[in-house]
């Protein structure tokens, strides 16, 4: 019959195989906020280069400068709003990793306190049946 740390097996390896996904889910939502955020700053790099263009003296020519200037400062807008939205998955992901985590580690530690008391059952065992033997040997055979 197996034990209860080996019936509790694939429940420890299902837990282990969730906080790695957590992991890898985690590692996926770390990058696409860097992206985002290296996207903004490249946005705003851009507006800052482009603000700073010397301009023609022509009322055409700055009302252009200021409507691209403007559409600009909306996708930079938009770009923080997306940034916020990473953000706040990655703090989902972390929490899942975090959940996932503890509960593959409370499991890996039932499992080996389950193990440990199955070993010392088993030395405990082991221990009286030598003494068993032990005694049997030492106890003088009466001569009929």
């Amino acid at each position: 019959m197996p034990s209860r740390a080996d019936r509790l097996q694939p429940v420890v390896d299902l837990a282990a195989e969730k906080a790695e996904e957590a992991t890898r889910a985690l590692a996926v939502q770390q990058r696409a906020v860097a992206d985002a955020e290296q996207q903004l700053a490249e946005l705003r790099r851009y507006r800052n280069e482009y603000a700073e263009m010397p301009s023609g003296i022509g009322v055409a020519e700055l009302l252009n400068r200021q409507q691209f200037l403007q559409k600009i400062d909306m996708a930079i807008v938009q770009q923080l709003g997306e940034v916020q939205r990473r953000e706040r998955a990655l703090e989902r992901a972390r929490g899942d990793w975090a959940e996932a985590r503890g509960r593959a580690k409370a499991l890996d530690s039932v499992t080996a306190k389950y193990r440990e008391q199955e070993r010392k059952t088993q030395d405990r065992r082991e221990q009286e049946q030598a003494d068993e033997r032990s005694q049997y040997r030492r106890t003088p055979r009466r001569e009929a």
